[in-house]
């Protein structure tokens, strides 16, 4: 497996497409409205809104700067619009304000002027119609474009935009914030569009990656904006296949209803928004061969869910998770909340069973909630009621649940976990109901949350027992704090006690691998993601999966199967090089250094390796016919260049020096901090501050020693491939890991044709055998 971080801001591999393509498009509005974008046909666009108030605003917006495509995909900016056409039918429903009326349908234009000066323009689409106010054709031609209500606002600059927002607001629109007397479901289509004239294409990337072994998973929180069919085309041109795992938020997708309060709360179903989105979703996924999972949980939007659904700590704070705005856990024990839970289940599992038949449905991450002041969320006015009910007096009160728990306190842990399984079986069940007998269940375990080590006592809440194997179909598994902290240590105590407490063979598991909050971190944390899914791979669940498709493409993140293919080969033999033709080779170390002179004499170097390659001849080994028959024979067994193998450097293949046996203090390989547990071996060459650290991938493994700490250690600790060494349980703070080991250079042949011939050979010319490290 490989994986790399694509740039951004460069096509490397391209096509034309027409400037404003249908699927390019997306939608913004401020909430409580709720809005979606799809593309039913080519050349048009459908947004589907939600009109709660007097205020509400959507835009259907092109953006000149490509934001939200993978690198490999995007299209370039070009902010230059002059010579540029556009033309659509404009099809509102009623409850949209028509294209004729004062607040009508607006063209925004955001830029610059011909001076440079940052500039907005309004365009009233109705000066460039023909039809009638609610069907009638658009034509907008960017160099005769007037702003103003009614042609007064001044020419438009078409040579420097950034951002076009086409606005639609409902007909009873007045800009206050006032509820509607009922919610508003309308449509808007634009068919027919057309980009004419000079700039009307753009150039856009064209990667098309093979089929690859890692799935992807998806966020409607973090997608609403933009077409379903978009991100099917992309997962589709980045080698994601087969599995989808989509997790339909925690705010965007619900109904809702002005409440006393003067808030906005959650109402029965969704909203059509949502629903017309994730119909177009599950219909684009079905026609690529994807098979969608949907995700639901039971965190919901803080600002939208009713107090009393809340889950509370005994002074009775809600449960806050922190996100900006917070989201909220819904209580377990509130029979309200998980029966809406329940309908939203099954209106979700209906979309499935409509488009294809077979539901996926998982239950994602279902907790007790723990609050960042330490204090446990057990205490919500049902969850106290039905306790008391039960047991005949109120519950123990906890202030946290760090370290070890009382009995009575633990009876009432157990009890939460009970309740807890029994509203993900609710859920649940509602789901199964719309999908009959085509029903596959999945349960999402976030490790690092449950099984945290500083409050033993909390699994018995968070994992309850009900929830063992055959309750649900799939276990999948996440991890991701410890993944990008680097806490090994942390990821295999959780696997191992998920593994015991829960008990689902490796082959109904997924696993799933992320997540990069910020962008910043985004090269050291997609390693270790990269890491810990190719190491899931190896360990036998059914499918690994990545989170989530936002960030993948954000940061340009690429995975590739290496080896797979009809043309692709065997990378690697491990085998040695016969050491009787290679122990007198020719060769060493190089590196690659750009020198420039300057007139003055002085020097600029520039060094392009940070590790020396190593090369060698193996010609003078060469000592015998049977030697020459030999060489011939391993040429042709590694078929040339493309077979790499192992040689044994005559000058370096100690951790020590070649007079000396290898110790197992030889090679610093690096300090434990309580949590790593892997650690690789190298050998440094030179002195501290200006020493080169190599890695060394084909250690002799018979000959490999370990010592933590200044004692050397034979159990515990395990050679995995690439010379990796991987302990049981993480060496302490502090503590030095050093090893001893002989090793050999992985190398390949740096030609395809081998010049032989007996009689020049034994008339004393040599062949050339050139031989060149690779890097592993």
């Amino acid at each position: 497996m490989e994986y790399l971080l694509a740039p951004r801001g460069r096509v490397t591999r391209g096509r034309w497409v027409k400037r404003f393509l249908s699927g390019l498009w997306t939608v913004d509005f401020a909430r409580p409205m709720m809005a979606a974008v799809t593309v039913p046909q080519e050349r048009t666009i459908r947004l589907s809104l939600d009109f709660l108030t007097k205020g509400d605003l959507a835009g259907l917006i092109w953006s000149s700067e490509d934001q939200w495509s993978h690198p490999l995909l995007a299209y370039e900016t070009d902010r230059d619009y002059r010579g540029v056409k556009l033309s659509f039918d404009w099809v509102s429903s009623p409850g949209v304000k028509a294209l004729d009326q004062v607040n009508g349908p607006t063209l925004t234009i955001e830029g610059r002027d011909a001076q440079g000066n940052a500039a907005t323009w309004y365009v009233r689409l109705w000066n460039y119609a023909t039809g009638t106010p609610t069907n009638a054709r658009i034509n907008l031609d960017f160099d005769t474009l007037i702003s103003g209500y009614a042609m007064e606002g001044g020419a438009v600059w078409a040579g420097d935009i950034d951002r076009l927002f086409l606005s639609v607001v409902p007909d009873a629109y007045d800009g206050s914030p006032a509820p509607l007397p009922a919610a508003v479901s309308a449509t808007v289509e634009l068919r027919n569009m057309a980009a004419q004239g000079l700039r009307s294409t753009i150039r856009a990337g064209d990667s098309y990656l093979p089929e690859h072994s890692l799935r992807i998973c998806s966020g409607y929180d973090d997608s609403y904006h933009q077409p379903p069919e978009r991100l099917v085309e992309q997962w589709q041109a980045l080698g994601y296949r087969q599995v989808v795992n989509h997790y339909v938020g925690m705010s965007h997708y619900f109904a809702l209803m002005a409440a006393d309060s003067g808030r906005f709360e959650v109402a029965q179903g969704l909203n059509s928004a949502a629903l017309a989105w994730h119909e177009a979703l599950v219909h684009a996924a079905r026609q690529a061969g994807f098979r969608m999972i949907f995700s639901l949980s039971f965190e919901l939007l803080a600002d939208h869910a009713p107090q009393a659904w809340m889950q509370r700590d005994f002074q009775g704070h809600p449960a806050l998770t922190g996100w900006t705005p917070s989201s909220t856990l819904l209580s377990p024990c509130n029979e309200t909340a998980i029966a809406w839970l329940s309908g939203i289940a099954r209106q979700f599992a209906d979309i499935l069973a409509d488009n294809g038949g077979h539901v996926d449905f998982q239950i994602g991450e279902p907790w007790w909630w723990v609050g960042a002041n330490g204090a446990p969320c057990f205490y919500d006015f049902e969850t106290v009621a039905s306790w008391t009910l039960a047991q005949g007096e109120p519950p123990p009160v906890m202030t946290s649940v760090e370290g070890e728990r009382q009995t009575a306190e633990r009876q009432f842990l157990d009890w939460l976990g009970a309740r807890l399984a029994d509203a993900t079986f609710a859920v649940l069940g509602a789901a199964r109901a719309a999908a009959i007998d085509r029903f596959r269940s999945h349960l999402l375990f976030y490790a690092p949350q449950v099984l945290d080590e500083t409050r033993p006592d909390l699994r018995r809440a968070n994992m309850p027992q009900a929830w063992q194997w055959p309750a649900f179909d799939v276990l999948q598994l996440e991890d991701y704090d410890h993944v990008t902290a680097g806490d090994e240590a942390g990821q295999q105590r959780g696997r191992q006690a998920v593994s015991q407490h829960l008990g689902y063979p490796l082959e109904v598991q997924h696993y799933l691998s992320g997540f990069v909050l910020r962008a910043e971190d985004a090269d050291a944390h997609w390693r270790r993601i990269g890491d810990a899914a190719a190491k899931a791979m190896q360990s036998g669940v059914s499918e690994v999966l990545v989170w989530a498709w936002p960030q993948v493409a954000r940061d340009g993140f690429v995975w590739m199967d290496l080896g797979q293919g009809i043309d692709m080969v065997e990378q690697f033999h491990d085998v040695r090089f016969p050491l009787e033709l290679g122990f007198d080779a020719v060769g060493g170390a190089e590196f690659a250094t750009q020198v420039a002179s300057m007139a003055s004499g002085y020097e600029q170097r520039n060094m392009l390796w940070a590790q020396a390659r190593l090369r060698y001849d193996a010609s003078v080994g060469v000592r015998s016919d049977t030697d020459l028959a030999t060489l011939v024979g391993f040429f042709r067994a590694r078929r040339g260049q493309a077979v790499a193998f192992r040689f044994r450097d005559p000058l370096d293949w100690r951790s020590c020096g070649l007079a000396d046996n290898p110790d197992a203090k030889d090679q610093l390989l690096g300090v434990g901090d309580g949590a790593r547990l892997r650690f690789a071996l190298v050998k440094r060459y030179g002195f501290d501050g200006a020493e080169e650290v190599r890695r060394i991938t084909r250690p002799v493994a018979s000959s490999v020693s370990i010592s933590v700490g200044g004692a050397t250690v034979s159990e515990g600790w395990a050679l995995d491939d690439l010379g990796i060494v991987s302990f049981q349980q993480a060496p302490p703070q502090g503590a030095q890991v050093r090893a001893g080991f002989e090793f050999d250079v992985p190398v390949r042949f740096a030609t395809d044709r081998l010049d032989v011939s007996l009689s020049r050979w034994q008339a004393g010319e040599l062949p050339a055998v050139p031989l060149v490290e690779i890097r592993e």
